[in-house]
């Protein structure tokens, strides 16, 4: 068997994918403010007043000139999701709807892929 078609045949998703499923479960709880807020107010900021597209918790994409700021989070995933999954009431829900929204993503089993948005 391929390393790919081992991944799904045990239901383990790649590396990649759990990290940037992490990433937004963290954005998520910070956004929710279960952290101290004092200490990750700072971190990334909210659109304001815009007429966008998507849910109404859209980050801003600061410019940087350093490369561990640019990486920091993974704003555009974050921005990508749907209203529903976004306000999930407790972080046990936002999971499920994570998944549910991700369910399809070549990224899940190949790690090869990137996160299709």
């Amino acid at each position: 068997m391929t390393y790919e078609n081992r991944l799904k045949h045990l239901n383990l998703p790649t590396l990649r994918y759990r990290r940037c499923r992490g990433d937004m479960i963290e954005v998520f709880k910070i956004l929710c403010g279960l952290y101290n807020v004092s200490v990750t107010a700072e971190l990334f900021t909210l659109v304001k007043g815009s007429i966008t597209r998507g849910h109404h918790l859209k980050l801003n994409k600061e410019n940087s000139r350093l490369d561990i700021r640019k990486k920091f989070f993974f704003v555009n995933p974050w921005n990508s999701l749907s209203d529903d999954v976004v306000s999930a009431p407790s972080v046990m829900s936002f999971e499920s709807r994570l998944d549910k929204a991700w369910k399809d993503q070549p990224m899940k089993y190949n790690y090869k892929e990137d996160l299709k948005l």
